[in-house]
């Protein structure tokens, strides 16, 4: 046996010899490999979060505009989903996930996804499974800002402020947040995007609606809903569409995704609740419009969370997310005087900050490897208005340049005939009979 035992342990020395002369780097690490179930569930991610910006976000903003706007909100959202799959393929990627040697943003290593092979392997999923995933995330970014500016922007000046944005705005967010940047590398906690998705967005949204206008009518004419059947649907979508947001975001089909798919159910339910009863005590009805957006304010801000907190956390949330969304879009938003046609803001700018904040309190070290205030570490709130003081600073800068400069050169908004005629025929030609 101990000759045996020799000549193995010889012939494992020789084996280890030959294969680091062939390549030392198999010595020091194993390759990494595709894991088929990783792949389906980042595939089934992927498709389901495409699915939130059409038709999901497309019906939910769709049904709250008045008849005459309806076609035009829809096309936003496909124009969009369009124009940035596009532009994520020839640049934005790049500048999000590219190393370009600092802490800011992407070099232009990545562009053209000219990097992108079929065995190509992202972790456990194929490089371009983590490309497409990511580009859905750019897609619905940009499409929400939508909703603050509906029924009065000219729609080549949106696809010209959208296109630039996401170069110039969301994609070195991501980079900072994501790519390797300083955001990251300061300890900012964002599991699936409250910084990079929903504050960067908030911030551009009210910017716009601000340099945009108040619609024509607005607090004088009924501006309500024309089918709030829509938005209850498309809000649906956006619902089931959030666990390939939240629960993809782990990047595998493991315990990570499967609690981050609890907490997200957790809190929209939770911040659903919560905005129904402030209503239905503020203002005696409980109305199917308020119960949809609280549930969606509680998706926005679990998302940053969703990866660290656990289910108590979770609910705490979503009930505090209930709570400011409903205020903003009740209270702050006619004390200051702005029209976010769909309250963007109030829900995924102060959803998008409420759940950031709180994710430094709620983290849970022995789910995503970084306690929060709670479990004794109170700087991570500190750090997570770092990362808040960042987003909002940058994207109101560059949402308010981008817009400016397309303002002085085609033009933000139609005229006060078009906008009364309403955008689906002045814009598009088109009208819902």
């Amino acid at each position: 046996m101990t000759k045996i035992f020799k000549l193995t342990s010889l012939l494992a020395i020789i084996a280890a010899g030959i294969v680091f002369m062939i390549d030392p780097a198999l010595a020091a690490e194993e390759k990494p490999k595709l894991d088929t179930g990783d792949t389906a569930w980042l595939l089934t991610s992927t498709a389901i979060v495409l699915m939130m910006t059409i038709p999901g976000l497309a019906l939910f903003y769709g049904g709250m505009t008045r008849k005459k706007n309806v076609l035009a909100t829809l096309m936003q959202s496909f124009a969009i989903t369009c124009l940035i799959s596009v532009i994520w393929m020839v640049v934005g990627y790049s500048l999000a996930f590219s190393k370009g040697g600092n802490s800011y943003v992407g070099n232009f290593d990545l562009a053209f996804l000219e990097h992108l092979t079929v065995g190509a392997i992202n972790g456990t999923i194929p490089d371009s499974l983590f490309v497409v995933f990511q580009m859905t995330f750019a897609i619905i970014t940009a499409a929400l800002i939508t909703g603050a500016v509906a029924e009065r922007m000219k729609f080549s000046a949106l696809l010209w402020f959208v296109g630039l944005w996401s170069i110039v705005v969301y994609s070195p967010v991501t980079f900072w947040v994501w790519g390797g940047g300083f955001l990251g590398d300061a300890g900012v906690l964002d599991f699936a995007g409250g910084t990079v998705v929903h504050i960067n967005s908030g911030i551009a949204a009210l910017v716009a609606c601000i340099m945009l206008g108040k619609r024509k009518g607005y607090g004088v004419e009924n501006l309500a809903p024309h089918n709030l059947v829509l938005t209850v649907i498309g809000g649906a979508m956006l619902w089931v569409g959030w666990f390939g947001f939240n629960g993809g975001s782990a990047l595998g089909a493991n315990g990570g995704a499967a609690m981050a798919m609890t907490v997200t159910q957790i809190a929209a339910a939770a911040a659903g609740l919560a905005w129904m009863f402030a209503e239905w005590v503020s203002q005696k009805k409980p109305t199917v419009l308020g119960i949809v957006s609280g549930a969606v304010a509680g998706l926005v801000a679990i998302t940053p969370a969703s990866g660290f907190v656990g289910p108590k956390g979770a609910l705490a949330i979503g009930i505090l997310a209930g709570l400011v969304c409903f205020w903003g879009a009740t209270s702050l938003k006619h004390k200051l005087g702005y029209d976010d046609s769909l309250d963007v803001f109030a829900v995924h700018g102060l959803g998008g900050i409420t759940g950031a904040i709180l994710t430094g309190v709620f983290a849970v070290e022995a789910i995503g490897g970084t306690a929060g205030a709670l479990e004794g570490n109170v700087a991570q709130v500190w750090t997570q208005l770092y990362g808040i003081a960042a987003t909002i600073i940058w994207s109101a800068v560059g949402s308010a340049i981008i817009l400016f400069v397309v303002d002085k050169t085609i033009g933000l908004r139609v005229d006060s005939d078009a906008e009364a005629e309403g955008l689906d025929l002045s814009q598009h030609g088109e009208m819902i009979h």
